[in-house]
């Protein structure tokens, strides 16, 4: 990982950089306009960090508000999306620092756990284990099964089972399930 990275917590005044990093990391402006409505929406919670080197934001993520709607109740909790660094960083160790970053800055939340559809050989190492094995169902039959994935977070007790239900503004941006996996 590069020397001299910090992880912070996003500030009104990078949401203008933030948005040019996760169009350029994603190759058009779809997720960063999901991200800006996010921002605006129900699900935002205001839980964005950045990665900064030499005063430079090379890294995003963000966790929204979802729920599962479990046998008992409908239970709160969090969808790690979009993860962004900047393409010339890729590969430097900086996103696995972003994410395991900011999830400790989640401790004091609620929350028992973190959903995410991504790369399980990436967010393996990272704690993520798939969701179906633990009795949660995808929020749509076009996320691959090894890409649903959860991590439980620390302390929270209970034990939660059933479907991913996604807030409305992944619904409108129709980016439920669409990332192809390597």
């Amino acid at each position: 990982m590069s020397t001299g990275l910090t992880i912070r917590a996003e500030e009104q005044r990078d949401q203008p950089s933030v948005r040019e990093l996760v169009a350029g990391a994603f190759g058009d402006l779809g997720v960063a306009e999901l991200l800006d409505d996010l921002r605006t929406s129900d699900a935002w919670l205001g839980l964005s960090f950045v990665a900064e080197l030499d005063d430079e934001i090379v890294g995003h993520v963000a966790f929204s508000r979802a729920w599962v709607d479990d046998p008992t109740e409908l239970v709160e909790v969090l969808v790690l999306s979009p993860l962004s660094i900047r393409p010339d960083h890729a590969s430097k160790g900086i996103g696995t620092a972003l994410v395991m970053e900011s999830l400790e800055h989640l401790g004091p939340r609620t929350e028992p756990l973190v959903f995410l559809e991504g790369d399980p050989g990436f967010y393996s190492r990272l704690g993520f284990v798939p969701a179906e094995p633990l009795g949660f169902r995808a929020p749509s039959i076009r996320i691959p099964s090894r890409a649903f994935q959860v991590r439980p977070l620390p302390g929270r007790p209970g034990r939660v089972t059933g479907a991913l239900v996604y807030p409305d503004v992944w619904w409108r941006h129709d980016a439920v399930g669409l990332r192809a996996l390597p």
